[in-house]
């Protein structure tokens, strides 16, 4: 437990071989409670590495998407009563040293929502893509016009927030078309607007060489993906 929270981290995972494990192993040594790898059809070692790093696997038997996958960790946080939920990516690019970061607006100043930005003084984002540095920063641009408050991040996964949001049958997450990349924009679009209480701290993200394999997006669809809850939301074509 956290300040008497009790806690789990979920980390999506998508052929991820020789990253899921290094990431299990090192959010283990933090204070989350348990580690829930969410397998979204892998074909390789993936699954299996990270159960032998102590990671509870869920393994989904083919891909679905990212949101898809993190509907599956949230409903099993949901049912296990974990209090709050922690996202990290399965492919190594976050430090899990940073949790606590995210952690302490929640339990110690009541936030519900807690983003993580390498934008933010204080964030940092290593050797990143040209052309991601460019879409990362237009996204957080037009989600605050839309969403009328000001961020400096909304495409990075590395977040926290309180289960109990799920209550709120406001917040349908569970809509299939929210299978994909959608579903994070998504989720603190809608907590932004319902007036729950949301911040920003800063986090480092890491990228890789491309050899290894930065990033499984795909440049036009995955970027479409994380543009589209914007117009969707933006001009109440969506829930």
């Amino acid at each position: 437990m956290y300040d008497g929270n009790r806690i789990i981290c979920i980390a999506p995972c998508f052929n991820e071989l020789h990253k899921i494990d290094n990431v299990v192993k090192k959010v283990k040594q933090t204070i989350v409670d348990e580690v829930l790898v969410i397998d979204d059809g892998s074909t390789d070692r993936s699954p299996e590495t990270a159960k032998k790093q102590g990671a509870t696997v869920i393994s989904l038997g083919k891909t679905h998407g990212v949101g898809y996958a993190l509907r599956k960790g949230i409903e099993y946080a949901i049912k296990n009563k974990y209090e709050i939920i922690v996202i990290i990516a399965g492919n190594n690019k976050d430090n899990p040293n940073e949790i606590v970061k995210l952690l302490e607006p929640i339990t110690r100043k009541g936030y519900d929502f807690v983003q993580g930005s390498r934008f933010k003084k204080g964030g940092g984002y290593g050797a990143m893509p040209f052309y991601r540095i460019i879409a990362t920063r237009i996204h957080p641009l037009l989600f605050s016009i839309i969403s009328r408050k000001w961020v400096t991040e909304s495409t990075n996964g590395f977040r926290a927030f309180k289960t109990s949001i799920f209550k709120d049958k406001r917040i349908d997450i569970w809509q299939p078309w929210l299978d994909k990349y959608e579903l994070e924009p998504y989720l603190y679009y809608k907590l932004i607007k319902l007036g729950y209480k949301t911040t920003e701290v800063p986090v480092t993200k890491l990228y890789p060489s491309k050899e290894l394999g930065y990033t499984k997006m795909k440049p036009i669809t995955g970027w479409w993906s994380i543009f589209k809850p914007l117009i969707h939301l933006g001009l109440k074509l969506r829930k």
